[in-house]
């Protein structure tokens, strides 16, 4: 088997620490990874030396992410017809109910949110671009689990119980594949407070080419603007943004 480099492993824990914190100190970043300051500082010295970290002005001690790292970043995207495509169709569902409309994929037992365009209501969703959150907790990460194989499902769900995020939360295996074979038999999910008390989210699959669910779109709104009837018309809104997002990628339904 090859051999991961360890230095190279340490280097990466360095700057995924700053995917929470815009700025670290060399002291904060051994507190954080348990590192001798030796050794963070070597490190440190070399991704300073190659643009990835850099200092912060006025703040030698301080450190962010420097311009290299977007440029990796904005290479990826660039690849990715996904996120081009689903910040497009976001627009437009955001348009038309002025709701939170994200667009995620599955990392993991995780989601991560690709794209996501804001309401114009001054109480709105607090979210980002690059978010991680628990899967189970989530209307894109249930669509998304909803679409593994048995096999791949039974990998992330541990046997123990799931993680809470809000008193709602799913934390019962058993119980979550329930919700698993519902989400299945509907086509939609939900997020009803399990990521956010104050949240409500509705959420439908987003499939490629050959059919497969590669992410999923969601509206999202405050409980205060949560009715029946707009979750009605927010379900209709997701599936069609859903469905059109799809067609981009190739997608063409059975007929």
């Amino acid at each position: 088997m090859p051999r991961v480099v360890p230095a190279v492993i340490r280097a990466l824990d360095i700057l995924e620490l700053f995917l929470d914190q815009p700025r670290l100190s060399a002291r904060e970043i051994a507190e954080r990874l348990g590192l001798p300051r030796t050794t963070v500082h070597e490190l440190l010295v070399t991704l300073v030396a190659r643009s990835y970290l850099i200092s912060v002005p006025g703040q030698p001690v301080q450190f962010r992410l420097g311009m290299p790292l977007f440029q990796l970043g904005a290479a990826f995207a660039g690849q990715l017809d996904l996120v081009r495509e689903a910040q497009d169709v976001a627009q437009d569902v955001a348009a038309a109910c002025d709701e939170a409309v994200h667009v995620a994929v599955l990392s993991g037992a995780d989601v991560i949110y690709l794209v996501k365009v804001d309401s114009t209501h001054p109480v709105r969703m607090v979210s980002a671009v690059g978010r991680r959150l628990p899967a189970h907790c989530t209307a894109v990460g249930k669509m998304l689990l909803s679409s593994l194989d048995p096999s791949d499902l039974d990998a992330l769900l541990p046997p123990g119980g799931l993680s809470a995020m809000t008193p709602d939360s799913i934390t019962d295996p058993d119980r979550f594949r329930a919700e698993l074979d519902r989400i299945r038999a509907e086509g939609v999910a939900v997020d009803d407070g399990e990521s956010d008390s104050a949240v409500r989210c509705v959420g439908a699959p987003v499939r490629d080419h050959t059919g497969k669910t590669v992410a999923a779109m969601s509206v999202s709104a405050p409980i205060i603007r949560w009715t029946p009837t707009a979750h009605a018309e927010w379900t209709r809104l997701v599936c069609e943004g859903a469905v059109a997002l799809s067609t981009r990628l190739g997608y063409r339904a059975p007929r």
